[in-house]
């Protein structure tokens, strides 16, 4: 019985030091993708906007369009480039939240889009790209 409960705090240990290392990457792709958008014009709005439908990594202003940006971070290639994570279902769900963040702000009537930057933190130079209108809105 004690070695099983031994086992267990191992594992939990081993995924929190997983998740630990999975939001360093992300708060540090983040961070890096902030920087980016600004250097290319864009005006960060917010950071990490929260509603009870989710998150929008960050919303920003490109000229006269309200941009929804998710960031997607990866220190390696074994699962992909990090573009292809924003699936269907997590469209959908940005595009809720955008929605909400519109109407709680009354800008409803607002140009909007959906834009993704993916980010290989691989040794070296990271690598940035920024896609513009990466997707419709879904629901």
């Amino acid at each position: 019985m004690r070695s099983a409960v031994m086992f267990g705090d191992r594992m939990s240990q081993r995924q929190e030091s997983g998740n630990d290392n999975r939001r360093h990457t992300g708060t540090r792709g983040e961070s890096l993708a902030a920087r980016v958008l600004k250097k290319n014009g864009y005006k960060i709005i917010e950071q990490n906007y929260r509603s009870k439908l989710g998150e929008i990594d960050i919303i920003a202003r490109d000229g006269g369009v309200l941009a929804f940006v998710e960031v997607k971070a990866r220190r390696t290639d074994r699962f992909g480039d990090p573009k292809w994570a924003v699936t269907r279902q997590k469209q959908r769900k940005i595009s809720m939240v955008a929605l909400d963040y519109l109407k709680r702000t009354g800008q409803i009537e607002k140009k909007a889009r959906f834009d993704v930057v993916a980010i290989r933190l691989l040794p070296g130079q990271p690598n940035v790209e920024i896609i513009r209108n990466a997707f419709e809105l879904a629901y």
